[in-house]
């Protein structure tokens, strides 16, 4: 299963577009994936933040001027919701009183997720908080709650059960009792993921005060394991899943389920019989248990037999642990060992992710009995389709209401953002559910009588459409390819339609899920749209792609507001009866007004302009570097579009050309004004006054740099004149502007403003006469955008990727960068031919295996979707195997292993009409063999990335490019859903658990870690660090990349500072080879890695290879930055240095050989590396600079913020006195000092600061 999420692997779903049928009456089609709609993660700044920062602004055009996102969120707006904890104490039943830090802006509600974590209150559950004899609102907040103050005394009460509170009692002693079980994280289940930081760390980090510092010299194990070593071939699986120890099965129960004789028969209610326990405890005890309003008790019953007496001992208690603590002795010791190793663990291991992680890789597991995890089997009622009153949530509701939160100020936004997100992880666990639950055919569809790919479903108030082209919707666009590809134009639409984030404008939320080779859109419904007809629904846009044409005020207020930020052009269009409609979006953006009055938008596959270089238009001539490069090429559907990142750089570009473009004008005007002072370019007299272009002076000019920073100032000094519309602007002046604005295409004459029309090219779409001259020109401009992509995005890739500015590691990464220059994958044998090319080849050697593997399987993952759709459930995983050997395995003929026969049933379902999608019941899959495979997947590289593989076979793939099967596999299993210091610690556990166990950022963040915990004299575990990282670099690339050779450069370092000379040298000279190759051997990293391997040839006392690879460094340290450079001399001294100790070492061995024994020799001087020494160097190769902060510094940093706080208090007084008399919101400003204050360290009380 894959959900899809586009590009960040962030949780929350945007709420994406509705399909014509899917709530607007057509056919379904699918939505795309699920990304945050306006999240402070991913950097994007809704338009109202940015308003705050306009109001004392004058106006910018296309937004490119805009700062950048939350530059309104200053130091002094921060220290608004840092309000000043205080500490209160808890008096619970059974245990001594605690002191707890709490702050006001906490809920009581919060103090209670405490108490159920803690390991002496976790088993409690159904217990309120009470202050002085009064008990507190779960959902007030602290500072509101009347007498709480520093000291007050909360007393813990237990309160009396309800089916409810028993229900979620079970279900917390079920997750106490599984809480360092890793099967959940495995199998991808309640948003738990996979971390193995702390087997390499052994603990927390935190923990420093428990941890004995260890001495320089002190004898560690650094010895790596074999897998790891430069040149090893080998890539075991299992090391990328160590076992933790913890993981032993503490085992407290034999079995905690629910009992038969459940529900309790109306007599036992009046007696608060609340549900039945059936338990067998370690000693093999058999007791059945009561759950009462009072608490829990044994009864007499057995598995034939109710009886709810009480049984012996009659103990009644309030928690479920308390009772079993009686009854097992092994439960009572076994459950505190649990407990307290629990919370040995550090927060971020425990709590769930805010979205589902899916590892590739999984141990065989036995499966164990767990009534929680029934319980949540059948009581969804999938097979029932039973919509209980109040067991539903309202997803369109929720989505929509946090949308419309205050968000005023920072506190607010935060509030505002955490709420979006909340809703949004819940939803896309729901709908993903549900969008299984279809496929598996649990689901019940709205339209049974219809064939299997028109059917649509409703659970859950999600409405669900599969991903194919019914009734020829997508007939011109290229069928059920177009249907399947056009959810991911919608949610880039959405996406950016969000991100705006205008007041009044609603999308919907959408999840797109893709299971067992079938793509379906799970969606949130507008109210009332079920019971309406189309045509009465949809009040702006088209529903027929072009043809009936509607417009609305109200929409056009509002789209008019996003057109801007997303370069949308306000056009006109004719409908079928030839009248000119106006919009401000594609036409087949819909407008639809729900029953709750907000104003929907829906189908926004057109939201960005056509990809040209993928839609030949006959008549339509591409630019030169479009035709040159191959271009126009048709591709298997009619949806590419430019991405938006492609349109924000286009724009910029021109943005660019058009300030040199004026200024080139300027200057030209004024080089011809002190030629000819007595005649002007018009015939006009010299006039007296001063124009607003006339140059400061001669001498502003007389520097080519200077001259042209002067003019490009004057540009945007004169363009904001023009815009503003004064009239103190020259005719001349205005003539510049125009003429630099009709060269790049700008819709208006007196500014800036590049903007798409989104309905060229569009079949169908009818442009009134009036606009033909208009039209010319947005079809001009779709065409510079095309060639821009190819002669600078593609190009600009490939240069920084050989200056090594951006490091791709797998091919999840590759097509990171390839998105954030705004080209689509689609291109990806475009950016392979340029890499071949390139003059640079040998340092693109990464960059050209990650990009062949990342074809290879996406071509793959291209076949293996249709291969899925005609396998049937119980034959799925005999079927992947099947793939996966054919894909991997170098044996030519490997047998599929069918499900035996003796389980095929003989009778045959004839109804086939209306089985499910995923009921197909062929086996047509088990013919297939390596040979079709490959030759498959060669044809699709051809077709769809319009790249030639030399490769018949997986080996021949492994050979001719390099590649690893391992990295096949992983990248395969990722896109296709197959399974197969303490600030730095807190950044690697949430790598781990929330991008993955091996991501490319994982890997960055366990360097870090390591050398902070070398930092801190922790030298094993920064060893094991380093060597988890390379084992996870090698399994995910392989040993030829860049990265390595930092990677070997720290643990060669590291191995040096613990005297390990020739296994640090394996490492050093590895770094050094893979440096020369990718930055070449003049380069000053190649420089560094010389030096490097010098420093553990001198401790070796090897001083020839010492001085020869010195030598090497301080001939390139000579050649680039001179004899008189800091490095040249360092160099040089070191030479020196070498040179003498090699004299020294000669005589020595001279007088040996004369004198033999009784030779008198000085003693030889080879020190040892100091750890002093050892870390500068790391912080050299690592680009860590190191600011030192004296007591005195720290005490100043501590009055400034101490001072800006009494600033503020200050200003909230003063704004108080004045809040009578104010008009409208002034937006928070920054103090005047804030630009000069130092960056404060995140803890105050340490002497430096690394960063």
């Amino acid at each position: 299963m894959v959900i899809k999420t586009d590009e960040l692997p962030v949780a929350a779903p945007a709420e994406g577009a509705r399909e014509p049928s899917s709530q607007a009456g057509g056919k379904g089609r699918p939505g795309a994936a699920v990304l945050p709609s306006v999240m402070l993660l991913n950097g994007d700044c809704p338009e109202s933040l940015k308003r705050e920062e306009r109001a004392a602004e004058p106006p910018r055009e296309n937004g490119l001027d805009e700062s950048e996102p939350g530059e309104e969120t200053t130091g002094q707006e921060v220290i608004v919701i840092q309000d000043t904890g205080f500490s209160v104490k808890i008096l619970a039943p059974g245990i001594e009183p605690f002191s707890l830090q709490v702050s006001p802006q906490e809920m009581v509600q919060e103090i209670h997720q405490v108490l159920m974590d803690r390991e002496d209150t976790c088993h409690r559950t159904c217990f309120s908080l009470h202050l002085d004899g009064n008990m507190l609102d779960h959902f007030s907040e602290l500072r509101s709650v009347e007498g709480l103050q520093e000291g007050s005394v909360l007393r813990v009460v237990e309160e009396p059960y309800t089916v409810r509170e028993a229900r979620i009692h079970v279900r917390h002693v079920r997750d106490l009792l599984k809480s360092l079980d890793p099967s959940d994280a495995f199998n991808g289940v309640d948003c738990n993921s996979l971390s193995f930081l702390s087997v390499f760390t052994d603990g927390d980090l935190g923990d420093s005060g428990k941890r004995k510092k260890g001495l320089e010299m002190d004898p560690i194990d650094c010895t790596p394991p074999e897998y790891i070593l430069p040149g090893s071939r080998e890539r075991p699986l299992c090391p990328l899943q160590p076992q933790n120890r913890d993981w032993k099965p503490l085992q407290c129960l034999k079995v905690l389920t629910m009992s038969g004789w459940n529900p309790p028969p109306g007599n036992r209610k009046m007696h608060g019989d609340l549900m039945y326990l059936f338990v067998i405890t370690a000693e093999d005890r058999q007791v059945s248990i009561t759950a009462s309003t009072r608490g829990f008790y044994l009864n007499q019953s057995t598995a034939y037999h109710f009886n709810p007496k009480p049984a012996s001992p009659r103990f009644l208690s309030h928690s479920l642990v308390e009772l079993l603590n009686q009854i097992s002795p092994t439960f009572k010791k076994n459950f505190a060992v649990l407990q307290k190793k629990r919370v040995q663990r550090h927060p971020f291991e425990r709590i769930a992710t805010p979205f589902q992680v899916y590892s590739w890789t999984a141990p065989q597991a036995e499966h164990a009995m767990d009534c929680v995890r029934a319980e949540d089997a059948y009581t969804s009622r999938l097979g029932y389709e039973e919509h209980i009153p109040g067991q539903t949530r309202d997803w369109n509701e929720e989505l929509q209401t946090t949308r419309e939160l205050p968000r005023k100020n920072l506190p607010e936004r935060l509030l505002r953002e955490r709420a979006i997100f909340k809703v949004h992880s819940d939803f896309t666990a729901a709908a993903t559910r549900g969008a299984m639950a279809v496929i598996d055919g649990n689901v019940m569809a709205i339209n049974p009588s219809e064939e299997t790919k028109m059917q649509m479903f409703i659970w859950n108030n999600i409405f669900f459409s599969l991903g194919f082209d019914v009734r020829d919707h997508y007939k011109d666009f290229g069928g059920d390819v177009a249907a399947y590809v056009a959810p991911t134009n919608d949610l880039n639409g959405v996406r950016t339609y969000n991100a705006v984030d205008v007041e009044g404008l609603y999308t919907l939320g959408t999840v797109v899920v893709d299971y067992r080779g079938y793509r379906v859109t799970a969606q949130s419904i507008i109210p009332g749209i079920l019971e309406r007809d189309q045509e009465q629904s949809v009040i702006y846009g088209s529903i027929d792609f072009g043809k009936t044409v509607m417009s609305h005020p109200r929409y056009l207020e509002l789209l008019e507001r996003t057109s801007r930020p997303l370069k949308i052009l306000r056009h006109r269009v004719l409908n079928d009866r030839g009248e000119e409609v106006e919009l401000c979006s594609s036409v087949e953006c819909k407008g639809i007004i729900g029953n709750d009055g907000r104003h929907y938008i829906l189908d926004l596959l057109r939201t960005f302009p056509p990809d040209l270089n993928f839609l030949p238009v006959p008549g339509e001539a591409l630019p030169e570097e479009c035709t040159r490069a191959g271009f126009p090429r048709a591709h298997r559907h009619k949806l590419c579009c430019l991405r938006q990142e492609l349109v924000d750089a286009f724009v910029e570009h021109r943005y660019l050309l058009f300030m040199k473009l004026a200024a080139l004008q300027l200057m030209q005007q004024k080089a011809s004004k002190m030629e000819n002072p007595t005649t002007l370019e018009n015939g006009d007299p010299p006039s007296s006054e001063p124009k607003p272009e006339d140059p400061p002076g001669p001498e502003a000019g007389s520097e080519e740099e200077g001259g042209s920073a002067s003019g490009l100032a004057k540009v945007k000094e004169l363009a904001e004149t023009i815009a503003s519309d004064d009239g103190t602007a020259d005719p001349r002046s205005r003539e510049v502007i125009r003429n630099a604005c009709k060269a790049v295409g700008s819709i208006s004459c007196t500014a800036f403003d590049v903007r798409f029309n989104p309905d060229i090219f569009s079949p169908g779409v009818r442009f009134p006469e009036s606009c033909q001259e208009e039209v010319r020109d947005q079809k001009q401009l779709l065409k510079d955008a095309a060639a821009f992509l190819l002669s600078c995005q593609i190009p600009g890739l490939v240069k920084d990727c050989i200056d090594h500015a951006v490091l791709p590691m797998d091919g999840a990464t590759l097509a990171e960068v390839m998105r954030q220059r705004g080209i689509n994958m689609r291109y990806l044998g475009k950016v392979l031919d340029l890499v071949l090319r390139s003059p640079a080849r040998e340092q693109l050697d990464h960059i050209y295996k990650i990009g062949i593997g990342e074809l290879i399987t996406r071509s793959a993952k291209h076949i293996f979707k249709t291969y899925l759709q005609g396998v049937e459930l119980s034959g799925l995983s005999a079927a992947i195997s099947h793939f996966l050997n054919c894909f991997l395995s170098s044996y030519p003929n490997p047998v599929a292993h069918l499900p035996a026969d003796e389980l095929i049933s003989k009778k045959r379902n004839r109804r086939r009409r209306n089985r499910p999608p995923g009921a197909a019941d062929n086996t047509a899959w088990a013919v297939m063999t390596p040979q079709e495979l490959w030759k498959n997947i060669c044809q699709e590289a051809k077709n769809y990335f319009g790249f030639s593989l030399e490769c018949e076979t997986v080996d021949q793939a492994v050979e001719t490019y390099g590649l690893q099967k391992i990295t096949l596999l992983r990248e395969i299993s990722l896109k296709t859903g197959i399974q197969a210091l303490s600030n730095q610690q807190k950044a690697v556990l949430m790598s781990e658990r929330v991008m993955g166990i091996e991501h490319p950022n994982t890997i960055q963040e366990y360097m870090h870690l390591a050398l902070y915990c070398f930092a801190s004299s922790q030298l094993s575990t920064a060893l094991s660090l380093l060597y988890r990282a390379r084992y996870l670099t090698l399994l995910v690339f392989g040993e030829d990349h860049p990265e390595m050779a930092l990677l070997d450069n720290n643990i060669g370092l590291v191995l040096h500072g613990v005297m390990e000379y020739d296994l640090s040298l394996r490492f050093l000279e590895n770094a050094l080879a893979v440096s020369t190759k990718y930055h070449g051997p003049k380069s000053l990293k190649v420089a560094l890695s010389h030096h490097l391997v010098a420093r553990v040839y001198e401790s070796k006392a090897e001083f020839r290879s010492a001085l020869q690879h010195e030598k090497e460094g301080y001939t390139i340290y000579k050649t680039q930055l001179g004899e008189d450079h800091e490095k040249t001399k360092e160099s040089s001294e070191y030479l020196k240095c070498l040179t003498q100790q090699a004299v020294a070492l000669q005589r020595t061995m001279n007088e040996i050989y004369r004198n033999g024994s009784s030779a008198n020799i000085p003693p030889l001087k080879f020190t040892a590396p100091s750890m002093a020494s050892v870390l500068e160097q790391l912080n050299v190769i690592n680009g860590i600079l190191f600011i030192p902060l004296s007591q005195k510094d720290l005490e100043n940093l501590k009055a400034e913020v101490a001072r800006r706080h009494q600033l503020q208090e200050a200003g909230k007084n003063r704004d108080k006195a004045e809040e009578p008399m104010a008009t409208e919101p002034e937006p928070a400003g920054v103090p005047e000092d804030s630009a000069s204050q130092p960056q404060a360290a995140k803890d105050p009380s340490s002497p430096g600061l690394q960063g």
